[in-house]
């Protein structure tokens, strides 16, 4: 999906993520307009060497791609979660089972934003305004430049599908 802004407002339309990313997507519909949301497997482990190195290991020898990774610093605890997007979610489950890492999955919201200033507020607010928390986020930008690939995973995805769609004025 991609986001225009005209105005000042916020304007999402659909964007097929299986053809930019091979990302497995689930098609959430309201109308004619749909927005994709993926799988997310996330790792909870304690911080030491070699979590990282043994997890991306398994999945580059399974034959699996990983398309976006969040690693945070961990901190208090000494656990963080490694939150992984990748091309094959069925292949990555039995290669990490096989493996013995231990995992679980949650549904995360794919956005494409413009690589502007102010493209990511405008989402934050709109979910703000619908009470939406937003429990995590990561992004990178697009090979070309022009646009940031935003990850999030919410309190209400149902919500925030629902609350997005409705600023949809444009179809790429």
């Amino acid at each position: 999906m991609g986001t225009k802004v005209h105005n000042g407002s916020l304007h999402l339309s659909r964007q097929t993520w299986g053809r930019t990313w091979g990302l497995p997507s689930q098609e959430v519909a309201k109308g004619d307009i749909a927005m994709p949301t993926t799988t997310q497997l996330v790792i909870s482990e304690v911080s030491k060497p070699g979590v990282l190195a043994r997890v991306s290991s398994a999945l580059g020898n399974g034959g699996v791609n990983i398309k976006a990774f969040s690693a945070p610093e961990v901190t208090g605890t000494g656990k963080g979660n490694l939150r992984l997007l990748v091309a094959d979610v069925e292949r990555a489950r039995a290669v990490l089972k096989a493996a013995k890492v231990r995992f679980r999955e949650e549904t995360a919201l794919v956005l494409s934003l413009e690589n502007t200033p102010g493209a990511l507020s405008r989402v934050a607010e709109h979910l703000k305004q619908a009470r939406v928390n937003i429990k995590c986020a990561y992004c990178t930008p697009s090979r070309e430049g022009k646009r940031a690939i935003v990850v999030l995973t919410v309190s209400n995805t149902r919500i925030a599908l629902d609350t997005l769609r409705g600023e949809s004025l444009d179809e790429i």
